[in-house]
């Protein structure tokens, strides 16, 4: 029987739509299902901010009566007018091994790209660069973290059979903690802290919404990363709701803040204790025990990873040791929290500064994951 494709239009088929990774994946003891609640609200552009910057439509593949596939399409408009390019993207995309569902699908988004005169098809990729992005090519034996997806080996070959090649890959790395913050670290963080007048700030719930700091915090984001491949600079909006998601749940003393003699921030680092084996065991899902799973991996007692989410450092104190501030910081609480390594985020291959933070650790490559594109 040949593959239908269907758009997704009512709440129920937007619940299949966010479900049907458990299944796919279900007997994968390397896969971390996003936050059921979060998906249905990223997902739909009438509660995602990203809505207003945005068109986008959501696909299931059928074949033989049953869900075989997903994928959202979508036109960020923000990255089309600052990279200038007419990219349809798509993301969220799950299929069996059937290249016939892999090709609807795709043809599903390029479709809609040509419906709203797009010539290039890129993914994966989501909404912003603060949704998981990236097909893993390389790296298939280890969890994946939450805030990086996994997939099976065989969705590349998918992807090169459709004709896409590579436009970006990004790099993971293990770190792991080591016994004290080596001497080098120490050393310049006190050189560059006298040189430059800076300090490191503790900076409290209170703070940050009196203080607007996380807005603070990803208008630095939007700086520093405002050059990396198709990055999506976020308007005060979306900083908004990502502030009122994400740090809000935040333990702050994983967020380490340096600032400069009048107090304006300079660098940040972002880290949180892995959720990824609790979101793991709930499947996603908060009830009825998700939550506590949840709060326990956050708060109370930690797994052995923790994800390094970001580093951002102004573009005036980049090359001068600034990171060195940020590290003096972090591994004792790391250390203290009986850590034994860190998973970083996706690092594009070609961004030798941040590879080379990790210099005075030890480390291993973890993964390697590719965004493909190709012209319509």
């Amino acid at each position: 029987m040949s593959v239908i494709i269907k758009t997704v239009e009512t709440a129920k088929e937007l619940r299949t739509f966010v479900k049907f990774p458990l299944r796919l994946y279900k007997d994968c003891p390397h896969y971390v299902p996003n936050l059921y609640m979060d998906e249905l609200s990223t997902l739909d552009p009438s509660k995602n901010p990203m809505g207003k910057y945005s068109k986008s439509r959501k696909f299931l593949a059928y074949k033989d009566g049953k869900v075989v596939g997903r994928v959202m399409a979508i036109i960020n408009e923000i990255a089309n007018r600052d990279w200038n390019h007419a990219e349809v993207r798509f993301g969220w995309m799950d299929f069996i091994d059937d290249k016939e569902v892999s090709k609807a699908l795709l043809d599903a988004v390029i479709a809609f790209g040509k419906e709203n005169g797009m010539t290039q098809v890129s993914g994966p990729l989501g909404f912003t660069d603060f949704d998981s992005e990236g097909c893993i090519v390389e790296g298939f034996d280890d969890i994946s973290s939450f805030a990086l997806k996994y997939n099976y080996p065989y969705y590349a070959s998918h992807f090169e059979a459709l004709g896409m090649t590579k436009a970006n890959d990004w790099l993971e790395y293990r770190i792991y903690v080591p016994d004290a913050i080596p001497e080098r670290v120490s050393r310049v963080s006190a050189i560059i802290s006298s040189r430059y007048g800076l300090h490191v700030r503790h900076i409290t719930k209170k703070e940050v919404n009196k203080e607007r700091y996380g807005q603070k915090i990803f208008d630095l984001i939007n700086r520093t990363y405002k050059g990396l491949f198709d990055f999506t600079v976020l308007p005060p909006e979306v900083i908004d709701s990502y502030v009122d998601t994400y740090l809000g749940l935040l333990d702050l003393k994983f967020v380490t803040i340096v600032e400069d003699k009048e107090g304006n921030l300079v660098a940040v680092a972002i880290t949180m204790p892995s959720i990824a084996h609790a979101v793991q065991k709930s499947r996603g899902y908060l009830f009825p025990f998700g939550w506590f799973r949840l709060l326990k991996s956050m708060f109370w007692k930690y797994e052995e990873a923790l994800e390094l989410l970001l580093i951002a450092v102004d573009k005036e104190y980049q090359n001068k040791g600034v990171h060195a501030l940020l590290f003096n910081e972090i591994i004792p609480n790391l250390i203290n929290g009986g850590f034994k390594y860190g998973e970083s985020n996706a690092e594009m291959e070609s961004n030798n500064a941040v590879q080379n933070l990790w210099n005075d650790y030890r480390r291993e490559f973890k993964r390697r994951r590719r965004v493909f594109s190709k012209e319509i």
